[in-house]
């Protein structure tokens, strides 16, 4: 599974061709939550509040980047690294 961007602890990754719809996994420590791109709803899992908020400012800033990657996932080809939340 690809790390497409890490910041504050949080590693972001995808699976290839994982099932729809279109999603992220973050990891922070031991937690992880499913995050739908279009949306932002979380899918399943959860994190620490704060490390949440981050997650969701960042993806909702490069929510075509990772669209992008989404379609690259699913085409089995690596996915492009997505700039960390600053």
């Amino acid at each position: 599974m690809p790390t497409i961007s890490y910041f504050y602890g949080i590693a972001i990754q995808m699976f290839w061709n994982d099932h729809s719809p279109p999603h992220f996994h973050a990891l922070y420590g031991e937690h992880e939550a499913v995050v739908a791109i279009e949306t932002l709803a979380v899918l399943r899992g959860d994190l620490p509040r704060r490390a949440m908020t981050l997650v969701l400012e960042w993806a909702q800033e490069h929510r075509s980047e990772l669209m992008e990657d989404w379609e690259l996932c699913r085409s089995r080809l690596t996915p492009r690294k997505i700039d960390p939340l600053r």
